[in-house]
């Protein structure tokens, strides 16, 4: 069985798979199973009033699982797969335990071959969430990731070290507001100037 069966699976089975993406390493549970997303939150130590975006393979997918306005999906099409999350209304799928009962959720579509491969064989959304304890840095490699991380992991994924190390651009289209600024903010601001 090869290592994204395995991550796939485990992914099925409600536990936990570190995975590579272009910004640093990502910690992946089913994002619409509450009790799989809980095991994210208890592992990482991070508050339950900060929410957590899911990753999937493409747009179209990410529809499934938001509403987005037509400025929002010009958006997405300008900016994913890339280091950007989006925020967008969510719908019924998309469970409370991830947005922290907020009615938007944030939207990623990675752009690293190893991340969309584990988003197209999860074949459901994934948490997409830096794989460390929260507070503590960021892992570009799997050395690097702290123990508690390791060992909560059914799967680690290896793909050495990532090549950005800069965590993605939280933005919310419908208010023009970048909530977190990471990689291609700039440009963000400058579409949201524009558009």
């Amino acid at each position: 069985m090869s290592e994204f069966d395995r991550a796939a699976e485990a992914i099925e089975a409600g536990e936990l798979v570190v995975y590579p993406t272009e910004t640093v390493y990502g910690l992946a549970a089913d994002a619409l199973d509450p009790a799989a997303v809980e095991r994210v939150f208890e592992v990482k130590g991070r508050d339950r009033s900060k929410p957590i975006s899911f990753a999937v393979p493409s747009v179209p997918s990410a529809l499934r699982h938001v509403r987005a306005t037509e400025r929002e999906r010009q958006f997405m099409g300008t900016f994913l797969p890339g280091p950007v999350t989006v925020l967008c209304r969510r719908r019924d799928s998309v469970p409370d335990e991830l947005t922290a009962g907020r009615d938007r959720v944030g939207v990623r579509v990675p752009d690293h071959a190893v991340a969309l491969r584990l988003c197209e064989r999860a074949g459901t959304p994934i948490t997409s969430t830096s794989a460390n304890v929260s507070g503590r840095e960021s892992a570009r490699r799997p050395a690097e990731l702290d123990p508690e991380i390791r060992e909560a992991a059914a799967v680690v994924l290896d793909d050495g070290e990532t090549d950005g190390g800069t965590e993605s651009t939280v933005v919310d289209v419908s208010s023009e507001t970048i909530h977190r600024r990471g990689a291609m903010a700039d440009e963000i601001e400058v579409w949201l100037e524009r558009h």
